[in-house]
């Protein structure tokens, strides 16, 4: 149901992205923008690990430092049929984890130094799992996918703005013509539907994630301690993350703020425990 969900959300991002060009730009300016983003989101997609394990200061460890962690990440990553992933570790005592990386093959899965003090054995096996499931399921690309569509979709935006400064809007039958109201509409609207609608996409793949991890571990009630554990923790004790790489985590390392669950990258944590219980 969540794939399905995933699919109808992509091309409700898709449709936006088609009729905020048309209605702000015309199909030549639609066309520049979508190769500006696919441009920027082609670096960010093949660099996605680099960065989101700098942005985080994980660091990788062997598995002479780490041979517990390594034999747990090796034997899930067996269950879930992929390559073993690269292993990081965050120094932060907030219980928490993440996984990055383009395919399974380049991979990486990051732990905080907090989350091997917070968790047993198996409640760990159930987060990593989790991870395993994101990598496995190629989220990342997902994500990619969408960063491109809401970034075209905010250019423009950005695009229609200097338009009307220098007197664009005009309407042009050969371009397919445009409507200065129109283009002040979605100037405004375009770019946070946008937002919204990517929001809703991670939403679906946590859900998506949670059943994958749980079928990996082969412990559906843990990983659902675990996340009720983790959540209570980084409720107490936020993270002192970059706010863009919070969607990454398992649980929202923010979770001390207000932000209404419109505006959350993860979906309530009532609703995953009560999925994973019910499995």
């Amino acid at each position: 149901m969540n794939t399905v969900k995933t699919f109808i959300l992509m091309a409700a991002l898709t449709a936006l992205f088609m009729v905020g060009g048309q209605a702000m730009a015309g199909r030549q300016g639609m066309m520049i923008a979508l190769f500006i983003a696919l441009g920027l989101n082609f670096f960010a997609y093949w660099n996605s690990d680099k960065l989101a394990l700098s942005m985080n200061k994980a660091r990788e460890v062997s598995e002479a430092e780490a041979p517990d962690l390594h034999q747990l990440v090796a034997n899930l990553a067996n269950r879930a049929g992929i390559p073993k992933p690269r292993v990081y570790i965050v120094d932060n005592p907030t219980p928490n984890a993440f996984a990055t990386g383009r395919n399974p093959e380049h991979a990486a899965v990051a732990v905080t130094t907090g989350i091997m003090q917070a968790l047993n054995r198996e409640e760990l096996e159930g987060v990593i799992g989790h991870e395993l499931g994101h990598i496995r399921n190629r989220d990342i690309l997902i994500s990619s996918i969408a960063a491109v569509m809401a970034g075209a979709i905010s250019y423009l935006a950005t695009m229609a703005q200097w338009a009307m400064i220098f007197g664009g809007g005009r309407s042009s039958d050969d371009d397919g013509g445009s409507n200065p109201l129109v283009m002040i509409v979605m100037m405004i609207v375009a770019p946070l539907a946008a937002s919204l609608i990517q929001m809703a996409i991670s939403r679906s793949r946590e859900y998506i994630a949670d059943a994958s991890g749980a079928e990996i571990c082969g412990h559906p009630k843990a990983l659902a301690s675990a996340l009720e554990k983790l959540s209570n923790y980084n409720r107490q004790q936020p993270m002192d993350v970059n706010p863009a790489s919070a969607q990454m985590y398992i649980v929202n390392p923010l979770a001390g703020g207000s932000l209404a669950s419109l505006f959350s990258t993860h979906p309530p944590m009532e609703e995953r425990i009560k999925r994973l219980l019910a499995m």
